[in-house]
């Protein structure tokens, strides 16, 4: 039997989904499936360009504040061909992300004001105990 680690990789037409160290690492191929799975999909330009930004800040905040030694988090991507949603789930439902104004002198703390400016919506949703989901979701454009 195999006992190696390996990268859970779920994709559909409609639906992509991956299971991550959180480490910067796993917080950059987060960002590099994400595009790649985008770009698959034709999404427009700006859509793909905001989502990676996203993909990025709440992949870091999982590799950063919900990080647990030996619990990835996962990276989910749907889309129903109105919207792009974006989800991060990690195991640390104990501990919310919350918007608040940094110090000018601060190099961190400003990821969720990014994600707000984004995003057309995004919030936080918990369980099952003890993981938490963070989301933002982009509206496509129609034609």
């Amino acid at each position: 039997m195999n006992s190696e680690k390996s990268t859970q990789l779920l994709s559909s037409a409609d639906h992509f989904s991956v299971l991550l160290s959180p480490t910067p690492r796993g917080a950059r191929l987060a960002r590099l499936l994400a595009t790649d799975w985008m770009r698959g999909r034709n999404l427009p330009h700006r859509t793909t360009e905001a989502a990676e930004h996203l993909v990025a800040e709440l992949a870091a905040n999982a590799a950063t504040h919900g990080r647990l030694t030996g619990r990835d988090f996962r990276l989910a991507l749907l889309t129903d061909g109105a919207t792009l949603r974006i989800e991060v789930t990690d195991t640390r439902g104990d501990d919310l992300p919350s918007r608040r104004a940094p110090a000018p002198d601060v190099e961190s703390g400003r990821g969720l004001l990014l994600v707000e400016a984004l995003a057309d919506r995004w919030g936080v949703d918990l369980g099952p105990v003890p993981c938490k989901t963070v989301w933002a979701e982009l509206d496509l454009p129609t034609f």
